[in-house]
């Protein structure tokens, strides 16, 4: 399908192929007729595409403080790839549309195959030909309705909510400052509730179409008797709202507002503008100063918008969907007609010229995108760069493909080829940033198809990078005969599932961690990997750290028990960071706790086989848990603890490691160098480039399938990890030690060395003197 991206570093525009995205449970799929350009967002975002990089900086004061945070914590190298990743990547444009639900999610009773709908939604109703939009975020499009007019329901639903938070009634009279689209359709939406109309804006034409619109009067901004003129139509009482939908870096929109504004009246902002004004006229009147924040309540909440969880409507009486639905009904009933705005209706093809008018200034006050009613769904679309660059540097011939089971198509044991062919699932901001340059720095890597669910991460990924094909469905890539190996980097409720079906595809697998979120998801994984016979690595990256492997064989051969401390000033999350739902991402504690309960057994040589853990501030039943202190007893009777805290300063380093035992003692210093101390003497290790093992681990697994070696991590071993890291998530609420595999213990003396099969082969490996120690690390 065609899609109309931006690189945000350049600014450049494209009408790019993108693979046709997923119909995802809880929503439709749908073929687009018409979408919306906002004007004055879009070409906000065009001209900030197109500034330059300081420029761009000084736009952004904020994602500059994280840049200088990130070169403290991670180093310049690292920071300065990640920062071009992000920069390089290609983001969607718009977020209103109409179209025909062309497939129906599971979960979805509302909609049906051939139902007209409008959509809304930055990054969901773009500018494509086809979108996947979930289940509150579309309205169905009354009979008799254009889809034309339906493209205008979101930029309508925000207009709308701004004239609820205005609270007016009948005969209330209106200033609406801007007359940008929400500002011409607040005056239709105003007049249709009974109020009288005042249109402001510096543009002459945009005054016209305000009259076309029935605003009552309508003065230039740069006209001197403005405030006079207004003062008359009301009677010199003062207008009862200022509906502000101007877009402005100045105080002039909310300054006007103060002087025309009635005592004790109402001041709403819709639109971006730069909240300072006069305190003195403000304060004299004793006005009201609304916000409104786009369509209405839901919006931001990732409960409502991605997981389709309505508020009830004894509560919530209008949210972002019924305003997007009531929009619609007030066009059907012809209060409201988007066509007075007289919108000018192109083709995509000209997306480009389109947008070079925007940045010009030369724009009507509605542009529609038209979308051809015979556009094709493409889940995969070929990169014609692939075949040269989609290859690390050195790699042989190209094999054919082949089938089969993992042991049968491993590169090297039969003399094919060195070369490993490799698929990844997941392009967010890691794989791009991290695993794919690990990827590459590994050599002799083919880098064959990557796969996204919206499909765009993916075509940005692999249009950057060289893969061979993009695609939106992982199908594509199990059953693609000339991928060895996937790379599964997608949301964390994913990865046992996907990293099960891609070994009983065949294929080798590097999944994220972590690898699992109940011991349900371990089991499956489990099972598949034992069918399958192929590898299954976790990306428990840090125990593949030079470092850690420097700290680990200082102790090596142990003695004695160890005593291993890692301290993670972990930071805090936004509350609806998907990290903190529990169904998709697990709580920090299982999602990022668990590369540090590997470490520690890494570094100690043993598994784990109880765990204590305690809250910051006291037990809780639920809720994220970002503060809490652990303590893990490991089977030879070395003690793990881990101090993980998002409540501290983030200029403090990130993570510390500490280990105690055998007359000797060593520190890691947030992963830019070691120091081992013994024999009363002081030794540093420093790292070079980044320390926390992501391209070691990365080598490692392409190692391991080129030879027909074994995991390097074992999966004794990361299943240990997961486990223990489970019971941490189970101790947290159930107040006391809890076995790793097993239940709550009353006596921890009586805890012994229980636990699942598997952790017996983790003991047995602990005795023998080879736990922890990759094949190739």
């Amino acid at each position: 399908m065609k899609q109309i991206v931006q690189n945000y570093n350049s600014g450049a525009l494209q009408l790019a192929d993108v693979p046709v995205p997923l119909c995802r449970p809880g929503g439709v799929l749908v073929r687009a007729a018409y979408s919306l350009v906002s004007a004055g967002t879009e070409r906000m975002k065009v001209d900030q595409a197109r500034m330059s990089l300081l420029a761009k900086a000084r736009a952004r004061p904020d994602q500059v403080r994280q840049v200088l945070q990130s070169v403290r914590q991670n180093g310049v190298v690292d920071t300065y790839r990640k920062v071009r990743e992000r920069l390089d990547a290609l983001t969607p444009l718009g977020y209103s549309l109409a179209g025909v639900v062309e497939e129906v999610g599971a979960g979805i009773d509302e909609f049906r195959v051939g139902d007209r709908v409008a959509c809304a939604g930055e990054g969901i109703a773009c500018h494509a030909e086809f979108v996947t939009v979930p289940r509150n975020l579309c309205a169905k499009v009354p009979d008799g309705v254009d889809l034309k007019d339906a493209a205008f329901g979101t930029v309508g639903a925000i207009a709308l909510h701004g004239v609820r938070q205005a609270g007016v009634t009948i005969g209330d009279s209106v200033l609406v400052i801007g007359l940008g689209l929400v500002g011409l359709l607040a005056v239709q939406i105003l007049k249709a509730a009974g109020c009288r109309v005042i249109g402001v804006d510096l543009d002459a034409h945009k005054l016209d179409l305000a009259r076309a619109c029935g605003a009552d009067l309508v003065l230039n901004r740069m006209e001197p008797a403005l405030v006079e003129n207004v003062q008359e139509f009301t009677g010199h009482a003062g207008v009862d709202v200022a509906y502000v939908a101007a877009g402005a870096n100045s105080a002039d929109p909310l300054d006007l507002a103060g002087q025309v504004t009635r005592d004790r009246g109402r001041v709403v902002i819709v639109g971006q503008v730069r909240v300072a004004a006069d305190w003195r006229a403000y304060y004299q009147k004793e006005l009201s100063v609304v916000m409104s924040r786009s369509y209405g309540p839901g919006r931001y909440d990732p409960t409502y918008e991605r997981k389709g969880i309505d508020y009830p409507v004894g509560y919530v009486r209008w949210t972002l969907r019924r305003n997007l639905a009531e929009f619609l009904r007030l066009v059907a009933t012809g209060a409201v007609r988007p066509a007075r705005l007289s919108p000018a209706v192109y083709p995509l093809a000209e997306a480009e010229a389109v947008y070079e008018g925007l940045h010009n200034g030369r724009h009507a006050a509605g542009l529609l995108f038209e979308y051809p009613p015979d556009a094709a769904r493409t889940p995969r679309v070929e990169l014609p760069h692939g075949k040269t660059n989609g290859r690390s540097r050195g790699a042989g011939p190209e094999p054919a493909g082949r089938g089969g089971s993992p042991a049968s198509r491993v590169p090297g044991t039969n003399g094919v080829s060195r070369t490993v062919r490799v698929g990844l699932i997941g392009a967010g901001n890691f794989a791009t940033g991290t695993l794919i340059p690990a990827l590459k720095a590994a050599g002799d890597v083919r880098l064959r198809g990557v796969c996204s669910a919206g499909g765009l991460s993916a075509t940005s990924a692999g249009q950057r990078h060289g893969f061979e094909y993009v695609a939106s469905d992982y199908r594509e890539l199990l059953a693609d005969h000339d991928i060895d190996a996937v790379v599964i980097a997608t949301r964390h409720d994913t990865h046992a599932r996907f990293a099960a079906e891609a070994l009983r595809a065949g294929k080798h697998v590097f999944v994220e961690k972590p690898l699992a979120l109940t011991p349900e998801q371990l089991d499956e994984v489990v099972n598949a990997q034992q069918a399958s016979g192929g590898i299954l690595m976790v990306g428990f990256n840090r125990r593949f750290s030079p470092l850690s492997v420097a700290v680990r064989d200082f102790f090596t051969p142990h003695t004695g028990p160890l005593a291993v401390v890692c301290r993670v000033n972990a930071g805090p999350l936004k509350a609806d960071s998907w990290y903190q739902d529990a169904e998709e991402g697990g709580w920090r504690i299982v999602s990022e706790g668990c590369h540090f309960v590997d470490l520690i057994q890494f570094l100690a040589g043993s598994p784990p086989v109880q765990v204590s853990a305690e809250m910051l501030g006291g037990a809780t039943t639920g809720g994220p848990h970002d503060n809490c202190v652990v303590t893990l007893r490991l089977a030879d009777g070395s003690l793990g603890t881990l101090v993980y805290l998002a409540n501290g300063d983030p200029a403090f380093d990130k993570e510390r490691i500490e280990v105690f035992g055998q007359g000797r003692a060593a520190a890691i210093e947030n992963w830019h160098c070691a120091r081992v101390f013994g024999g009363g003497r002081a030794r540093k290790i420093k790292a070079r480039g980044s320390g926390k093992g992501h391209r070691h681990e990365m080598a490692a697994f392409v190692d391991a399938i080129r030879t027909g070696g074994p995991s390097p991590l074992p999966l004794e071993q990361a299943v240990a990890a997961t486990l223990a890291t489970l019971a941490i998530q189970a101790a947290l609420t159930a107040g006391g030690p809890v076995l790793v595999g097993g239940s709550s213990v009353t006596d921890p003396h009586d805890a012994g060395l229980g636990g699942p099969a598997l952790l017996g082969e983790c003991g047995r490996l602990a005795g023998d003197g080879e736990y922890g120690r990759p094949a190739r690390a």
